[in-house]
């Protein structure tokens, strides 16, 4: 969606209801449970015989986005898949959106613009409506809350806390690209601030900045899985780092797991850039969280349905509880894996 200003225009010039108003005129409703949107007191839904799923999650100015290098548009979009992700994660259909952000007087009107710009770039591709939300002023920097709704049979959600003994352990897609797009990010602002008339150097790592800047939920994944007839057992999303995830979908159905690293889906191109940096590549997978990907987990009997899927890997398996959370190494030696991925509440 593109908004037609071109020069900048102060948000107290609207004020909060006109703000609101001149935002919503651009929202179309496309689901049939849309029995309400933007207007009212609130949204009404009607999801019939369907089990309701809601989620929602916030993203801070400073703690989970630098607006040195991330475009508000792409800043909107990321916002709103990494809440569809989770319903996916849930094997529910999302349907719905609510936003609210708080802002400082230093964005104006096209900047706010550029912002749900993405957001309802995403809804149309996600086939999504965005049904209301709340906007107020804030004085330390943009902050964005969206709680997505979602729907799926009773039968068909999958939780976290599903994972049986000898189930394969499988994850959609390819890790840790989205934790190097970062890391080029970070380096490339340092880089200016010693000398901004430096270009940045971000030839050939388009990739890595995609999945960093402009993420994707993993709707087909979980078509995938509904075409092959597969009902995960237990299914989490990655935003974490891998080891995270892994540990969230153990503790909560009190198994173990054994993790090969040699099946940890890594592509080229993050793993040498890994290496650039000086980094090991299975350690940013394993900690480096913002992949967005599904892990989930199904049973052994599933292994020939899934075993051909070019975008669906097995990575390991589940074992008893008191065998402990395990990865293999490369070299054939053991690890206990640990809860290292991203903590926004931990101390600096």
């Amino acid at each position: 969606m593109d908004f037609d200003n071109t020069e900048r225009t102060e948000l107290s010039e609207l004020g909060e209801f006109g703000l609101i108003k001149h935002l919503t005129q651009y929202i179309e409703i496309s689901q049939e449970s849309t029995i309400k949107g933007v207007g009212d007191d609130g949204a009404v839904i009607n999801n019939g015989d369907l089990q309701t799923v809601i989620t929602t999650d916030m993203l801070v100015e400073g703690v989970h986005f630098d607006l040195t290098y991330v475009p508000l548009k792409h800043l909107g979009y990321k916002s709103v898949v990494v809440n569809l992700s989770d319903v996916y994660a849930m094997n529910a259909q999302p349907r719905q959106i609510v936003v609210s952000i708080a802002l400082s007087s230093r964005f104006s009107l096209e900047a706010v613009e550029e912002l749900y710009a993405g957001m309802l770039l995403a809804c149309k591709k996600y086939g999504i409506d965005l049904v209301g939300g709340d906007t107020t002023s804030s004085l330390s920097g943009l902050v964005i809350s969206i709680t997505a709704i979602g729907a799926a049979k009773k039968e068909d959600i999958v939780y976290r806390h599903g994972a049986l003994e000898s189930n394969l352990l499988c994850v959609s897609g390819d890790l840790g690209a989205a934790y190097m797009g970062l890391q080029i990010l970070e380096r490339e602002k340092s880089v200016f601030k010693e000398n901004p008339n430096l270009q940045p150097d971000l030839e050939g790592k388009d990739y890595l900045l995609e999945r960093q800047l402009k993420p994707e939920a993993r709707k087909d994944v979980v078509e995938l899985l509904r075409e092959l007839g597969i009902k995960p057992t237990s299914m989490i999303d990655i935003s974490d780092g891998l080891s995270s995830e892994i540990l969230h979908l153990c503790s909560q159905s009190k198994v173990g797991v054994e993790l090969y690293e040699e099946k940890i889906p890594i592509d080229p191109l993050t793993f040498d850039t890994a290496r650039e940096f000086n980094l090991d590549p299975t350690v940013c997978v394993l900690s480096g969280g913002e992949d967005y990907e599904l892990l989930f987990t199904v049973d052994l009997t599933e292994y020939e349905k899934i075993k051909n899927s070019m975008d669906i890997t097995i990575i390991g398996h589940i074992t008893n509880e008191s065998k402990g959370c395990l990865m293999v190494a490369k070299a054939g030696t053991v690890h206990e894996l640990m809860a290292q991925g991203w903590n926004p509440l931990q101390k600096k």
